[in-house]
């Protein structure tokens, strides 16, 4: 815990604030020494020394300023880069014509390169190009014509200053990556320690009321239900996670019109698990297209309401999801006496569309298949096989909806 904590602490930035502190101190000192020892080639040295009194004084009030990104505000670098310009354009004025002419330093030297770089380590590459830019143009403008030197440093600090606000951008988005790691994992390890602890309760008490209210029987039994179901529940809120909710009342085939993300289908399939039905997948997330997920979620619905419907309310069914890279396998198998050969048919044309619709029409819209495997006293198997690519189906194309689970018969 200590080292995650010195981790979230800790700054890339923070190394180089302190060192844009420290070069702009040590260049405003040079700026000055290059004036001293050039003193009797200035042409107008009072223009000269006055200028550098005020960057003189200005960098050293400001050094506090340069502790981090949040004192640097937008207006407070406008002005320390509105400094370094009127340093540039000033220096033909202060400078004599011949020292001038023979391409000698402007009166804040490699002082400007701090606020270039101030910029950078504020905005980015955007800002760092920007300010560069400024600086490069007012150099070639106090020089009038852009000889090879000139070219040479402008290049320079343009190419360094976007370099430096380009790094970082990256150390803060491997920052926030790293922070949000460390807040998983401090929530992963809270979790698994509710989790030991709710073992050695809640859990243990609950699977005790469960068989107990079996044995029972009457009364006690149905209380012994209502335990286990809560203590599936229980189980797979501490090992998964909560299942998200749907953001609307219409049922869990139901999501806004215009969320196109990726929806993973095991948390739409885990509304359905309880003490009967038993849901088994990958350990990581199995994502389709918003339709299709809940389409596909729809369909196992319909097959479970046929289970507790024609095999009974009490009866076991399981629920295995399997993630291939081109499709999704999904299949409900029940414990129940397995369907009469031609009892889909009759289903049919008696009106009972839950396996030809509810379950079939989805599936057939979405590109995929709905098999059923049915072995009389060996239950029944509802194989679903779902493309990940969409091909135009459902509701979009057709412009149909299937009926929803009803909670009766439906085969």
């Amino acid at each position: 815990m200590r080292r995650e904590a010195a981790a979230m602490s800790m700054s890339v930035e923070q190394p180089l604030w302190r060192a844009l502190t420290a070069y702009r101190a040590l260049t405003a000192v040079y700026a000055v020494a290059i004036a001293v020892v050039a003193r009797d080639s200035y042409e107008r040295p009072q223009v000269a020394f006055g200028y550098l009194a005020v960057l003189l004084v200005w960098t050293l009030a400001t050094l506090p300023r340069f502790t981090g990104a949040a004192r640097c505000t937008r207006p407070f670098l406008a002005v320390d880069t509105g400094l370094a310009l009127a340093g540039i354009l000033l220096t033909p004025l202060a400078d004599g014509a011949g020292r001038h002419a023979a391409d000698g330093p402007t009166l804040p030297s490699i002082w400007t390169a701090g606020a270039v770089l101030a910029c950078a380590l504020k905005g980015g590459w955007r800002w760092a190009a920007a300010a560069s830019t400024l600086v490069g143009a007012a150099n070639l403008a106090q020089r009038g014509e852009a000889s090879p030197n000139t070219l040479h440093n402008v290049l320079l600090v343009w190419v360094a200053a976007i370099a430096i606000g380009y790094v970082v951008e990256v150390a803060r988005a491997s920052e926030r990556t790293l922070a949000r790691a460390l807040e998983i994992q401090a929530a992963t390890r809270e979790r698994e320690r509710l989790a030991r602890d709710i073992h050695d309760g809640v859990l243990q008490v609950l699977a005790m009321v469960q068989r107990r209210g079996t044995a029972v029987g009457g009364e006690a039994a149905e209380l012994g239900r209502l335990a286990g179901e809560q203590e599936a529940a229980l189980r797979r809120l501490i090992t998964q996670g909560p299942v998200p909710e749907p953001r609307t009342a219409a049922g869990p085939d139901a999501a806004p019109e215009d969320d196109t993300r990726p929806q993973d289908l095991m948390a739409l399939l885990g509304r359905y698990a309880d003490a009967r039905v038993t849901l088994s997948g990958p350990g990581t997330l199995v994502e389709l297209a918003p339709h299709a997920a809940r389409e596909t979620a729809a369909a196992v619905g319909a097959a479970l309401d046929n289970v507790r419907t024609h095999v009974g309310p009490g009866a076991r069914a399981w629920v295995l999801v399997e993630d291939e890279p081109d499709q999704v396998l999904v299949s409900v198998r029940d414990e129940g006496p397995g369907i009469p050969e031609g009892r889909l048919a009759e289903a049919a044309e008696e009106g009972r569309l839950g396996v030809a619709q509810s379950i079939r029409g989805r599936l057939r819209d979405l590109g995929g298949t709905a098999e059923l495997v049915s072995v009389p006293g060996q239950g029944t198997e509802v194989e679903l096989t779902v493309p990940k690519q969409d091909q135009g189906g459902g509701e979009a194309a057709t412009g149909r909806r299937y009926p929803a689970r009803t909670g009766e018969g439906t085969q």
